[in-house]
């Protein structure tokens, strides 16, 4: 089992493209921790903002009796791809990893499969 700041170097490292991430408290909108962003990547108010993302998919879900879970979300720019992965793990209910990978150096298919394994590891 991996702690915080284990599984976010693991992030930094393994998935190629990564500018950024983080594992973030969505019922209080607070990364627990943080690795890589900078003056053009604020990871504290993403967590934030994309806080607010989650709660209103798992609402409107809620709404249209949707019963499955959520794996994840991307969110695509021009640059970038912004991955929030939920985690399910041990009953860690209210948490996700969120990282932004540079598009031009990305591989979404690889990313999305390291950070499953990078979750699956994860010990808060």
């Amino acid at each position: 089992m991996a702690s915080v700041e284990t599984s976010l170097k693991e992030a930094m490292t393994s998935i190629e493209g990564s500018v950024g991430a983080a594992l973030v408290d969505y019922t209080s909108g607070m990364a627990l921790g943080t690795m890589g962003g900078g003056k053009d990547l604020d990871l504290t108010v993403a967590a934030a903002g994309n806080t607010d993302v989650v709660r209103a998919k798992i609402r409107t879900m809620e709404m249209l009796g949707i019963q499955d879970g959520i794996e994840d979300m991307l969110i695509t720019l021009g640059s970038q791809y912004h991955l929030i992965r939920l985690i399910k793990s041990r009953g860690n209910n209210g948490l996700f990893l969120y990282i932004v990978l540079d598009k031009g150096r990305a591989n979404l298919a690889m990313a999305r499969h390291q950070l499953r394994r990078i979750e699956a590891e994860l010990e808060v």
